[in-house]
């Protein structure tokens, strides 16, 4: 991940908010995926968007999108695209959804972007480097306890049953709960307004992203066995402002 890497999924998301913004509280087509989620116009639009300015001027790289699949998803550096995380938001014109890009450099989250086009706000993370919020750095806030924290999650149907007593547990040692957000929930944990995300059943296009994002503003990510991060991980998300929090929500999880 170089300046120009950063430079590229500036535009990446100036492409896909173009594409999207003409579709947001206007009528457009919707379908449902044999997963039960719905894709609209603007999805299909945003990723189509994404994927040309990739296969032009990154044609050895590797894409995983959400929308149209893999090309090319064993080389070594691959472009990750949610075109756009909270479709249930955007159909019902509720501007909590996001574009969610990143670069995987050998199966880790290198490079990150969530941009909600709407607000038109923009949040970039990168492996040594500071997040910045519409270009201005990005932290986190100190909240080392459960008991104080915020914790957000976009709603407890997405939770497989084995997940569910877990993350109700955790839920019963917090300050409050907030719910709903999807993507956006994130982006407010690297501005420090909220302490702690917990999700299940995510898929990469899901959270690779958001790694880079959290973490350059001062907070971490893990699965719910406090590891690292990648491509290979089963969708159980943490993700903590203050990596203090880690442990004791890991042992809320798991208990």
């Amino acid at each position: 991940m170089d300046d120009a890497d950063f430079a590229l999924i500036q535009r990446l998301g100036d492409a896909a908010g173009d594409a999207i913004r003409p579709f947001f509280r206007a009528r457009f087509e919707t379908e449902t995926k044999a997963d039960d989620s719905p894709v609209t116009q603007a999805d299909r639009a945003a990723e189509a968007a994404i994927r040309a300015i990739l296969e032009r001027e990154r044609p050895g790289d590797g894409i995983i999108g959400e929308e149209y699949g893999a090309v090319r998803e064993d080389a070594a550096r691959v472009w990750v695209i949610d075109p756009i995380d909270g479709t249930r938001a955007f159909l019902v014109g509720r501007p909590l959804f996001g574009t969610l890009v990143a670069l995987l450099d050998e199966d880790r989250p290198v490079l990150g972007l969530i941009d909600q086009p709407i607000a038109r706000e923009r949040w970039i993370g990168g492996t040594g480097r500071p997040t910045l919020f519409n270009g201005a750095p990005a932290a986190t806030r100190a909240c080392a306890t459960l008991a104080k924290a915020h914790l957000a999650t976009t709603g407890p149907y997405l939770f497989p049953q084995a997940d569910q007593p877990g993350f109700d547990r955790l839920r019963g040692g917090v300050r409050d709960t907030i719910w709903g957000g999807d993507c956006y929930n994130y982006a407010l944990l690297a501005s420090g307004h909220l302490d702690l995300v917990v999700e299940a059943n995510l898929k990469l296009y899901d959270f690779a992203a958001l790694v880079p994002v959290v973490e350059g503003a001062g907070g971490r990510m893990t699965d719910w066995a406090g590891k690292p991060l990648g491509r290979d991980s089963d969708g159980r998300v943490i993700g903590a402002g203050d990596p203090a929090l880690i442990e004791a929500a890991i042992e809320a999880l798991s208990a």
